[in-house]
């Protein structure tokens, strides 16, 4: 497996070693020693979480906050998706730009997102099954999220916008300033 970092520190990029033959193919998802080593940190994962969507499902952007915060490792098992991860970290030089990446069955590739980001992602494929890794338990009174389509972001989300199909939750989230001030 291998690892680029993306413009954001510390959101990486990982692209796995894959074996094809005749039978069809084979490949490592994870090594807890190998994925800690090449991103660089002590990531303990605690919780696997996954995801059935038709196109033009936008989940998202969600993060946790506080001590709540979650680093994430996502791939798609089936189907291919836009996933966004958003810089948070006020601190950060990157404090409000993200990364976009298609993430799809074909080529693999798998998203980790630090704690700190916000994260989304939009299914492009007529369904896609999503999985995702968490390094920590999920708390309803921590949940924070952006709005998808905030003007200052300016997402690209490479759909029409009158074929998202979003939650009533989702539809009132904050502005990426209202979220985070």
């Amino acid at each position: 497996m291998i690892a680029k970092e993306t413009k954001l520190r510390g959101c990486f990029i990982l692209e796995p070693k894959v074996f094809e033959d005749s039978r069809g193919y084979f490949f490592e998802s994870f090594n807890q020693k190998t994925f800690n080593k090449l991103i660089g940190q002590e990531i303990n994962f605690i919780q696997d979480n996954e995801s059935f969507s038709s196109k033009g499902v936008l989940r998202g952007l969600h993060y946790q906050e506080g001590e709540s915060a979650q680093a994430k490792l996502v791939r798609v098992i089936k189907g291919k998706v836009l996933d966004i991860a958003i810089d948070i970290r006020k601190e950060s030089s990157t404090y409000g730009q993200y990364v976009s990446i298609e993430l799809t069955e074909e080529n693999k590739k798998q998203l980790f997102v630090p704690r700190g980001f916000a994260h989304g992602f939009i299914v492009l494929s007529d369904t896609a099954i999503f999985s995702y890794k968490c390094d920590n338990f999920y708390k309803k009174e921590a949940e924070g999220g952006i709005i998808y389509n905030d003007k200052d972001l300016n997402i690209d989300w490479k759909l029409d916008e009158k074929d998202f199909v979003i939650s009533e939750k989702d539809l009132q989230l904050p502005t990426f300033k209202e979220a985070i001030l």
